[in-house]
């Protein structure tokens, strides 16, 4: 049991840390929100994720790439749109303080939730899951991958909020969701 935990998290973590899109998503969370609300958003869309790989097993695996493309880009695309339309505000402090958990939860969620559905790390887990047979196992080493992925992604993010204004943080949000919305569409 200690060995396919090990090889579920081992094997969902490279997969999902290689050149994942997700992985700047979640940066880009980070650098506009507090650390918290963020990390309990996202840690709720991986387990319930995985929680999907596991109990539906080869399913997942099976969805049109269509689907799974306009979903991504929808959510990339939505999250652009609403980070640019965002009035920044004049004190980045207090607007950290002032902004409300439940609602940077929610979005850092749905960011998560609603896309790429079908990745890479669902498809391990479900596969893991159809050959060993031990969906619990698969699905803690699962989401124990996804979520230090975010820890890392997170990391990063709250880095260059230090570092970086945050009028170019807010550019290059935006840029990289659209951008991201975009390379999505070109899968279907």
């Amino acid at each position: 049991m200690l060995v396919l935990l090990t090889v579920t998290f081992a094997t969902v973590f490279t997969a999902e840390l290689i050149a994942d899109k997700l992985f700047y998503t979640i940066g880009m969370l980070a650098t506009r929100y507090r650390y918290s609300p963020v990390l309990c958003g996202i840690g709720l869309a991986f387990m319930a994720k995985m929680a999907a790989a596991v109990l539906l097993g080869g399913w997942i695996a099976q969805l049109p790439a269509n689907l799974i493309a306009v979903l991504s880009a929808a959510t990339f695309i939505t999250t652009g749109l609403v980070l640019w339309c965002k009035v920044p505000e004049r004190e980045p402090l207090e607007r950290e303080q002032s902004a409300r958990w439940f609602r940077v939860a929610a979005i850092s969620f749905a960011a998560v939730f609603f896309s790429e559905w079908g990745d890479i790390g669902q498809v391990t887990a479900a596969t893991l899951t159809a050959r060993f047979g031990m969906p619990m196992v698969v699905w803690i080493g699962a989401t124990g991958a996804m979520m230090t992925k975010a820890l890392v992604a997170l990391t990063v993010g709250r880095s260059l909020r230090r570092r970086v204004p945050e009028r170019i943080l807010r550019y290059c949000g935006v840029c990289l969701l659209l951008s991201l919305g975009v390379f999505s569409l070109f899968r279907i």
